[in-house]
């Protein structure tokens, strides 16, 4: 009981359902998520643990962490470091990897794309993680995913505006084709200046894209 609670609560500020800033009582929490007091506390505390929920002032207050851009720049860092790296290994790899999923997603024509924001970021999140995983190195690979499920909430702010969508679609390409080159330099630089893109985004994510981003979590769900 305790894994689902945590699961839907960490769904929800992902799909801004609870955005950034929101305060709740734990009651509200419970009726919510269908949960008694127990569980939800030990969800609740597992949720600040991972750095997604604080406990406020108050008997019961808890509020959905706000975003610290600061600590999103370490992580594009350490993200930077690794998807080079396993970039590097992969241009030398013998034999080559299989990336014909990510062929069929990304070597697409422009009438051929997608521009629903959650699942564009949900493809985004895998292409980084296909790459890494077939640099072979599975301590990477672990570390890595970590680091895509701390930046996920950042990742779908990125894509709630078209421009940068089209943007993530043409720099995948470049990157895809360079790798299945074994161009190792210019794949290199074409992921940094990518993922380098993305960070600059962040620095530009406003109360407005929030704003936004939850009214296309609302819709989204409305829609299913």
């Amino acid at each position: 009981m305790v894994s689902q609670v945590y699961e839907k609560l960490k769904s929800e500020i992902f799909e801004f359902s609870m955005a950034p800033g929101d305060r709740y009582s734990e009651s509200e929490l419970a009726t919510r998520v269908g949960s008694s007091r127990t569980p939800l506390r030990i969800a609740l505390h597992m949720l600040v643990r991972d750095g997604f929920m604080v406990k406020v002032d108050g008997h019961s207050g808890w509020m959905v962490k706000p975003l610290d851009f600061n600590y999103f720049e370490e992580l594009y860092d350490v993200r930077t470091s690794l998807e080079t790296i396993a970039v590097e290994r992969i241009c030398e790899a013998d034999p080559f990897p299989d990336f014909s999923e990510l062929r069929k997603t990304w070597l697409v024509p422009e009438k051929n794309r997608l521009y629903e924001p959650v699942e564009v970021a949900r493809l985004d999140e895998r292409f980084h993680s296909v790459l890494v995983m077939a640099a072979g190195n599975h301590e990477m690979a672990r570390i890595h995913a970590d680091l895509q499920e701390r930046i996920r909430i950042i990742r779908r702010l990125d894509f709630t505006v078209a421009a940068r969508i089209d943007e993530a679609y043409v720099h995948h390409g470049k990157i895809l084709r360079a790798i299945l080159a074994r161009k190792v330099m210019q794949a290199t630089l074409l992921l940094r200046t990518h993922i380098d893109s993305s960070r600059a985004e962040i620095r530009h994510i406003t109360l407005h894209r929030l704003a936004l981003a939850r009214e296309q979590a609302v819709q989204f769900t409305s829609g299913n």
